[in-house]
């Protein structure tokens, strides 16, 4: 059984994480689950990355830790807005034990395994350090190919071209039993609840973009593998669009906690009790 906190995409809202540190405290769960898009877009207010992540999130990791006899597991993925440039600071807080960094890899816990990802399919932004083509070296409408835009760290011709989510996926399925599983995943599954982006009418030299933005090969691992949860961000107005922040594809619960508005999205579960699931949005004003 694992009591968890859920939140995604805060993109280095200082005021979200202060009061997302605040629920911990209060709450005390066994894990709290962080789905990528940590990062701030900007560093004028900051000064270093260095210094976000010690002042913002590290420290209050630190203290946490320090005043709780019950350790609370954090669980971290980055995701596509987030330079990858900066994975070794999370790689360092890891080596130090005050979390998980878990990008393609599982880690066990409580009798059940965790496992993260943070690729998504090719996007229409520059950043390309957590792109990976999808099921094929196919790009949708409107979507900037992996071979252009930029990246943060150096990575292998071959693999930027041929390497596809769906292999990254059939090598993770073999880490640990998908039903025993929860999966933190940056992307959404294809053509569900949680992928719709505001698209609608939209085209690119008179071609239809799709709505959908999500990866077929996780919605493809879900449907096939059935893993017991799956976790997911990235298309912060999909909620608003479909009403819908959860969807079950057959015995298997997926949550997004992306959000389009000003306030803290937080989901809480109970891997016991799924279905009673809850998201809460906080405004902070």
């Amino acid at each position: 059984m694992v009591k968890g906190i859920f939140v995604s995409d805060i993109h280095g809202s200082i005021p979200h994480f202060q009061h997302l540190f605040q629920i911990i405290r209060q709450e005390m769960p066994d894990a709290v689950f962080f789905g990528g898009d940590l990062l701030p877009l900007h560093l004028v207010k900051h000064g270093t990355m260095e210094k976000f992540l010690e002042t913002t999130i590290f420290s209050e990791m630190k203290k946490i830790q320090n005043d709780c006899d019950n350790k609370i597991r954090f669980i971290v993925i980055l995701g596509n807005d987030d330079p990858r440039m900066y994975e070794h600071l999370f790689l360092f807080a890891e080596k130090v034990g005050l979390l998980d960094y878990i990008n393609q890899k599982t880690i066990s816990y409580k009798k059940m395994f965790i496992t993260g990802y943070s690729f998504v399919p090719p996007t229409p932004f520059q950043l390309k350090d957590w792109e990976r083509y999808d099921v094929s070296q196919f790009t949708d409408v409107g979507v900037v190919p992996l071979e252009q835009g930029k990246r943060t760290i150096d990575i292998p011709l071959d693999e930027i071209k041929y390497a596809t989510i769906t292999e990254d996926l059939e090598q993770l399925s073999l880490q640990s039993p998908p039903r025993k599983t929860i999966y933190l995943f940056h992307s959404p599954p294809y053509q569900s609840y949680l992928d719709r982006a505001d698209l609608s009418g939209k085209k690119v030299d008179h071609a239809p973009l799709d709505v959908h933005v999500g990866s077929i090969a996780i919605q493809r691992f879900i449907k096939t593998c059935q893993p017991l949860l799956t976790l997911h961000g990235h298309v912060h107005e999909s909620a608003h669009i479909t009403g819908r922040w959860k969807e079950k594809f057959d015995r298997t619960y997926s949550f997004s906690a992306a959000h389009d508005g000003p306030e803290l999205a937080v989901i809480r579960f109970d891997t016991r009790r799924l279905q009673d699931a809850t998201r809460e949005l906080i405004d902070l004003s």
